[in-house]
């Protein structure tokens, strides 16, 4: 990337010294007389032609004299045109004040010398001029300037004057003028056509055209029924975040399309709104689709939650403030609605499960007492244990009543001559309650085939019968829990709790002319604000 070139400035600080009438003319500038400066009083000065007051000086009259002439003057005018470069002309007026000829410029110097038979561009001429200032020569070729076209485009020799110079000043300022005045003109265009035009129109628009709205304001908070939870549940209950899910819930009903469909069902929302009465801006086209009025609805429908609070704002806008206040009585109500449902397929699914398992509880202990039934009937056992103690207290008695005939035998046989016939009467008698003894514990242990024994009769029975009271007591825990899933379902956890009543106003809240009128003058300055600037950036990075 390359920088452009830049001119360095130098300060040229203006002469203190007072100058006479005949050096200083005299100058006005919007009425105020201005000192030259000091380039103006060098070019107005005499100037010293550099080759001193000698004989080339006591000469310059005759010369002059002599350049009078016609002859002379057309001499100057074809060497002029020659378009001989600045340092030709100094190396003339050199050779001419070397060999003593009145010269009064460089132009009469060439002439002077061709007047005398001297080239003074002569390759020779030059070298003896050199070496009689004592200047070595060399034999190396002199490169000369080129012959400068007249025709170029050369600085100025005119000195410009103090009155040339003040209108060129005047003209500058009068051309600076204008182009500022053209700029503000132009910008105070671009404002009227972007801006104070549009801002104009919406302010017209806003005080006259516009069909006044009527807004009703309610506030309504969700409230959740005081239970006895404990921990992080029972520390935040009271507070509106044990609720903003259930208030944002609300919130994004109350402003969707279902809730719209239902209102228009219920009250003709799209009927109020198509009426001729309202301006063509804000209404709504009579075969209007759903998706437009739903537009318009969330248009005049605000709602907005505090979530430090758990409180849900709601202002609703209508032609009228009668219909207002019936659109917003209409949306409570869905919201109430709305609430009280929240909760509904939790409740019935836990009262569902309830049910489900009382039954299942129930037929289990169903299922328990018949088991116990049929061992009772197949066994031909009422109870096992009554039955294992009435053998007991059977096996009992016969031993008692064997040991009784033990000790009869035996002092029997301790006699001498013992009667045998009741010996052999005691000794029968043993062995029958011995066998009867035998029977009955066989009976305990073994039993018969077909039925087994008691003691496996009273086991199954004691199975089944501890079975039964289990599948009685889980029954009763599932009442329990059904009774409690009953209860739980038919109380209300959540309220819709009003706190500000939608009251229909008696004055139009919509359109705030001035209001809005300020606030689209500011949006359009803004839009036309960021236009500009984006356009002079690119402007500028086109340029460069």
């Amino acid at each position: 990337m390359t920088t452009k070139p830049r001119a360095k400035k130098f300060r040229v600080r203006r002469s203190s010294a007072p100058h006479s009438a005949s050096e200083q003319p005299a100058r006005a500038v919007r009425g105020t007389p201005r000192t030259l400066n000091a380039m103006e009083e060098a070019a107005l000065a005499p100037h010293e032609d550099g080759f001193g007051e000698g004989k080339f000086g006591a000469a310059a009259a005759t010369a002059l004299k002599g350049e009078g002439s016609k002859g002379s003057e057309d001499e100057i005018s074809a060497i002029r045109k020659e378009g001989l470069t600045g340092r030709q002309l100094r190396m003339a007026r050199r050779i001419a004040q070397k060999h003593g000829l009145p010269a009064i410029s460089d132009f009469d110097a060439v002439r002077v010398l061709r007047q005398a038979g001297i080239d003074p561009f002569q390759r020779s001429t030059m070298l003896e001029l050199v070496a009689a200032e004592g200047t070595p020569t060399t034999s190396a070729p002199v490169q000369l300037p080129q012959v400068v076209d007249a025709k170029s485009n050369l600085p100025s020799k005119d000195v410009m004057d103090a009155t040339s110079r003040a209108k060129s000043i005047i003209d500058i300022q009068v051309d600076i003028a204008k182009r500022r005045r053209r700029k503000v003109f132009l910008l105070f265009t671009r404002l009227a056509f972007f801006v104070f035009l549009p801002t104009l129109l919406a302010g017209y628009y806003y005080y006259a055209v516009a069909t006044p709205m009527f807004a009703t304001k309610s506030e309504f908070v969700i409230q959740k029924s005081e239970s006895g939870g404990s921990g992080l549940g029972g520390l935040f209950s009271g507070t509106g975040l044990a609720t903003s899910q259930d208030s944002i819930t609300v919130q994004s009903y109350l402003t969707s399309r279902e809730a719209m469909l239902r209102l228009d069902a219920d009250v003709g929302f799209k009927a109020h709104f198509s009426d001729p009465s309202i301006d063509a801006i804000q209404r709504l086209s009579e075969d209007a689709s759903n998706e437009e009025a739903f537009t318009l609805f969330r248009k005049n429908v605000k709602i907005g939650f505090d979530p430090s609070e758990g409180i849900i704002k709601m202002e609703v806008i209508a032609a009228n403030p009668e219909t207002s206040a019936l659109y917003s009585q209409a949306l409570i109500r869905y919201a109430e609605e709305r609430v009280d449902n929240l909760t509904l397929r939790k409740r019935e699914d836990q009262m569902q499960g309830a049910r489900e398992s009382f039954e299942e509880a129930e037929r289990k202990m169903l299922e328990a007492q018949t088991e116990v039934l049929r061992l009772q009937e197949g066994l031909g056992v009422f109870d096992a244990g009554s039955e294992t103690a009435s053998v007991m207290q059977q096996i009992t008695s016969y031993e008692v009543q064997l040991l009784d005939k033990q000790l009869q035998l035996q002092q029997l046989e301790d006699n001498t001559s013992p009667n045998q016939a009741r010996v052999e009467g005691v000794k029968g008698s043993i062995v029958r309650l011995q066998s009867v003894i035998s029977a009955l514990r066989s009976k305990l242990t073994e039993g018969s085939s077909s039925n087994g024994s008691l003691a496996r009769k009273s086991a199954e029975l004691i199975i089944a019968q501890t079975n039964v009271e289990t599948r009685i007591m889980l029954m009763q825990q599932a009442l329990q829990q059904l009774e409690t899933a009953r209860i739980e379902a038919n109380k209300q956890t959540r309220y819709l709790s009003l706190g500000v009543t939608p009251i229909a106003p008696d004055s139009a809240t919509y359109p705030r002319a001035f209001e809005d009128t300020i606030l689209a003058f500011l949006i359009l300055s803004g839009i036309y604000l960021m236009m500009s600037l984006t356009a002079s950036i690119l402007r500028e990075q086109i340029s460069s």
